[in-house]
């Protein structure tokens, strides 16, 4: 049997040639190689898409990329605020709306007010993304999309300075009024709808994709599960990532948040210069 044969002095391995595909390969060359493999196929899918059809490029704020760091930003802070901001839920206000209840139920008065400010604030966000969504501001503001995400990243590095012995309400209803906003004005990845700051509905469209593509056979229905899972699991890391953070950094945790949607700030001006070119 033989064997390709190599220079004594050289760092590489010998494949023997009885193998289906001899080869030489320096040493950890295999490694690196299923390594970058795999670095390419993730930022693949985190390119803006391009529609074949219409010769349009998919806006970035309805990239998956885009998606997966808001979605991972909201799973954080709603481990964030309830573990320090007073066991209130800056995000999903389901949650307040119940334990405004349950304190309204116990006749402690303080305790659901304060869990009333965040919907309030929430309300008054969602409107404001509305109004700027219709285009009525597009005349006052350039790039407003990007302004809002922005303004988020600003509050939120600002509440990280905030000590946890300020009253709660001071740091909750910002984040609460930013939040909303950012959710109402991104809620699409391509032509699937999902939400940013509850995991519910987006597994019900995952376990629905899923049947359809392992049962019905429907191949395109197979892209649309992973996608919902791939949000799902985000935003189950996001809650991980957030407690964790919050028992190491305490308030400052919140500035990890902050870092996520900067980065969604990146993509936009990266993706400009890509369509320029």
């Amino acid at each position: 049997m033989m064997a390709t044969s190599l220079d004594a002095t050289s760092p590489e391995t010998t494949i023997k040639s009885d193998m289906p595909y001899p080869r030489t390969y320096p040493r950890g060359h295999l490694l690196r190689s299923r390594l970058a493999g795999v670095a390419r196929r993730v930022l693949i899918s985190f390119r803006p898409t391009i529609s074949f059809e219409s010769g349009h490029v998919q806006s970035t704020s309805s990239t998956l990329r885009f998606a997966l760091l808001i979605t991972l930003a909201s799973g954080f802070l709603d481990s964030y605020t309830f573990l320090v901001r007073g066991g209130v839920f800056a995000n999903v206000q389901t949650a307040n709306v119940i334990l405004m209840g349950i304190g309204l139920s116990d006749r402690h008065w303080a305790a659901a007010l304060l869990h009333l400010w965040p919907i309030l604030a929430f309300l008054l966000g969602v409107t404001l993304a509305v109004h700027i969504k219709s285009g009525r501001v597009d005349h006052l503001l350039n790039h407003p999309i990007r302004w809002t995400i922005a303004l988020q990243v600003g509050v939120l590095a600002a509440v990280g300075f905030v000590p946890t012995s300020v009253p709660h309400t001071y740091v909750t209803v910002p984040i609460a009024f930013c939040t909303a906003m950012t959710i109402t004005m991104f809620r699409s990845i391509g032509e699937l709808g999902y939400f940013a700051v509850a995991t519910t509905g987006n597994l019900m469209h995952m376990i629905e994709y899923g049947y359809a593509a392992s049962v019905d056979k429907r191949k395109e229905a197979l892209a649309a599960f992973s996608t919902y899972a791939r949000v799902a699991g985000t935003f189950a890391a996001g809650a991980l990532i957030g407690a964790i953070a919050t028992q190491l950094m305490n308030a400052h945790a919140v500035w990890l948040a902050a870092g996520f949607l900067a980065v969604t700030l990146v993509f936009f001006v990266v993706d400009q210069r890509g369509y320029r070119t």
